[in-house]
């Protein structure tokens, strides 16, 4: 809390460093959830004959609903694996609690987030569908996001200064969880027994279930859910843990 404005300081400092210099400005946040959506719906929808959730939900809501929880979670996990690297200057010059590089990548991507919620209510709002009570609950489950993002991101950006190969693990790892998130499909298509266990011990099936459930009015992902909070609670925990273990030593080996 004492540096509290070191950590607003950095965080606005990310945001306007992603966008400065950019061409298309903050349209790269527009952009890039809906031309993934539109792609999604061309080639897993029309194509290979994926449907959403419910029959009456058209596709390309059902697949932005994902995409918005999905690339808030990428987006903030990969610039909180290469946070500490990213800052060795100033690592290595001044003290301060080191969490807060990484706490800052993750807050500064509700910016992207809340672009993308206003392009997904724009899309509802064009197919006639109105969130519901459900809403209430979203900031609980950005709250879920962001802690699944800052409890993985801590474990990678520690090992990141240790062992550099981590930064080309980091795209590799993003790419292939999404596969593995019910972004693209329902978590009801997943074959019941052990599989549906599996996927279920990934915090991202509970976030995007409970995204699409707060604003689409979805069936609530109930087990799934407690499942993904649970083993957040023990990766955050871990990570904070190990964290401030190797803390001592991130100046000497950044």
């Amino acid at each position: 809390w004492t540096y509290r404005e070191l950590l607003f300081f950095l965080t606005w400092r990310d945001v306007l460093v992603r966008y400065k210099q950019a061409v298309l400005g903050v349209a790269w946040a527009v952009l890039q959830p809906v031309l993934t959506m539109v792609v999604f719906t061309a080639v897993f929808n029309r194509v290979l004959g994926v449907e959403s959730s419910d029959p009456e939900l058209p596709y390309a809501v059902f697949s932005l609903s994902g995409l918005v929880a999905w690339q808030y979670f990428a987006g903030a996990l990969s610039r909180t694996g290469m946070s500490l690297v990213g800052n060795a200057s100033l690592l290595t010059k001044v003290y301060f609690p080191r969490l807060v590089i990484p706490l800052s990548a993750v807050l500064a991507g509700l910016v992207d987030l809340v672009i993308s919620l206003v392009i997904l209510l724009v899309l509802m709002a064009a197919y006639g569908i109105a969130p519901g009570w459900e809403t209430v609950f979203l900031p609980l489950f950005v709250l879920l996001a962001m802690a699944a993002a800052l409890s993985v991101g801590l474990w990678l950006s520690a090992l990141n200064v240790l062992y550099r190969d981590v930064q080309y693990l980091i795209p590799f790892l993003v790419q292939l969880w999404m596969f593995v998130s019910p972004v693209i499909y329902p978590i009801d298509k997943i074959p019941t027994g052990t599989l549906r266990i599996v996927f279920s011990l990934n915090p991202m099936t509970g976030v995007i279930g409970g995204f699409r459930w707060a604003l689409l009015g979805q069936q609530f992902p109930g087990p799934y859910l407690w499942i993904s909070v649970g083993v957040v609670v023990v990766l955050l925990f871990g990570g904070l843990f190990y964290f401030k273990r190797m803390e001592r030593v991130f100046a000497d080996v950044v």
